[in-house]
């Protein structure tokens, strides 16, 4: 197993209250799962992903990471699994504004001291469909682009887990469609383990598991029966009989 919470509570001091962000919760996360979790807002789905990320610690509760069990971890060891073993995707890009997409695609490599950096970036930005745009800045890319360099970034260090906040959050129907397919590909295609925060009930439909927060706490925890797969998807990692929308003919191109 993956991921393995058990009982998990973050709580916050707000003045003289204490507050519960997250609240019991306990899920185990499987290697080569693509799942959301969706909740309102307020519901600590930021939350559970900043401890699923080693960003925060719980307050209370256990959670093991590959079979270690991150409490146990230092930060220097929190840092090596944040570099190593999960990719993070944000809604907002976190782009350095001023540097290539393949700079930015090198600063995780930079920090564990890679030597063959650019290639990596290149084959990074090439996995995603975006080498040609390499030398571009992140001014002159689209808001699909810079989230593909994003993905990029995420994937350079060839991570066993992707968490994503809210990637479609700032992109078209089109475009958000293309950047979940991106997702599913990487997912059938090196297996990687892929969990997004989504607030969209039709951008999880392309998932295989849903998760549901309320008030901090797991309220359903559900297989998608038929999952819809995105039309950029290679046919050949499809599952035969699998539903496949087509193409829209609108919307800003990626």
């Amino acid at each position: 197993m993956l991921i393995e919470l058990r009982n998990i509570c973050k709580t916050y001091q707000m003045g003289i209250m204490q507050v519960e962000a997250v609240c019991n919760v306990s899920l185990d996360v499987a290697e080569g799962e693509l799942t959301a979790i969706m909740g309102p807002s307020g519901s600590g789905k930021s939350t559970l992903m900043n401890i699923l990320g080693c960003l925060d610690r719980p307050t209370r509760g256990e959670y093991t990471l590959n079979g270690q069990r991150v409490a146990n971890l230092d930060d220097d060891a929190l840092a090596e699994i944040r570099n190593h073993t999960i990719g993070f995707v944000f809604q907002n890009y976190n782009l350095l504004p001023r540097t290539s997409a393949v700079e930015n695609v090198e600063v995780p490599l930079v920090y564990g001291g890679v030597r063959n950096r650019r290639e990596r970036a290149i084959e990074a930005l090439d996995s995603v469909g975006l080498a040609d745009r390499a030398h571009h800045k992140p001014s002159e890319l689209s808001g699909g682009e810079q989230q593909r360099v994003a993905i990029a970034r995420a994937l350079v260090n060839r991570p066993s887990l992707i968490l994503a906040d809210e990637p479609t959050g700032n992109l078209d129907t089109k475009t958000g469609l293309e950047i979940i397919g991106i997702f599913q590909r990487l997912n059938l295609e090196r297996g990687i383990t892929v969990l997004y925060v989504t607030h969209d009930p039709e951008t999880s439909d392309y998932t295989r598991r849903i998760i549901h927060l309320r008030d901090g706490r797991i309220e359903s925890d559900e297989p998608v029966p038929e999952p819809l797969y995105a039309p950029n998807v290679p046919e050949e990692l499809v599952p035969a009989n699998a539903v496949t929308p087509a193409p829209s003919a609108g919307g800003v191109t990626a």
